[in-house]
């Protein structure tokens, strides 16, 4: 599908008991704008919090996106590195693979895009001091003790890093991503 987006790859990286719907709306919204959405789920069984599991059956057609091994994701490949909400951050922060990815991403200039309690990985890769940054509000002082100046708005940009706060700012954080990636 030709859009905004069109040859732009985006990564989403999620372990289990991520926000459902932190995933499903950007896979959504950004494929319809044309990118290329890979989700790499670590660990197993990956799950959402409300039950969608990934691989998404339903979804895995070819046409919305495709599952791929985080080992098999390459920096240079990825326009944009991209952590949903939920539980699913507390795991991936204490996952090297994820974190030397997020790092990798940062110093070629990549895009990172984090809602929600994503912005721990970030923190955890040592990827947001000195950057203003959102989430949610549970993330506000980690945020704070990590360097980062919390600004409480749905979504913002800080060079290459994208963040935003809750479920209901997705529409806001998803366009702060097209935007990034339309240039």
């Amino acid at each position: 599908m030709a859009g905004r987006l069109s040859g732009k790859r985006v990564a989403m990286v999620v372990a289990n008991r991520y926000e459902d719907v932190e995933l499903l709306y950007p896979i959504l919204r950004l494929s319809e704008e044309g990118a290329e959405v890979l989700v790499a789920p670590v660990g197993q069984p990956v799950a959402g919090m409300f039950g969608h599991p990934v691989p998404i059956p339903v979804m895995e057609d070819g046409k919305r996106y495709r599952t791929v091994a985080l080992d098999n994701l390459k920096a240079d490949e990825i326009d944009c590195l991209c952590f949903p909400g939920g539980y699913s951050p507390d795991i991936l922060r204490l996952h090297e693979g994820t974190l030397r990815l997020v790092r990798e991403c940062h110093a070629r200039g990549r895009f990172i895009a984090a809602i929600c309690h994503g912005p721990w990985v970030l923190i955890s890769a040592g990827i947001i001091r000195g950057r203003k940054a959102t989430g949610y509000a549970a993330v506000r002082d980690d945020l704070i003790n990590a360097g980062a100046e919390f600004v409480d708005v749905p979504a913002i940009r800080d060079g290459n890093i994208i963040t935003g706060r809750v479920p209901d700012d997705l529409p806001e954080f998803c366009m702060e991503i097209i935007r990034a990636l339309a240039g």
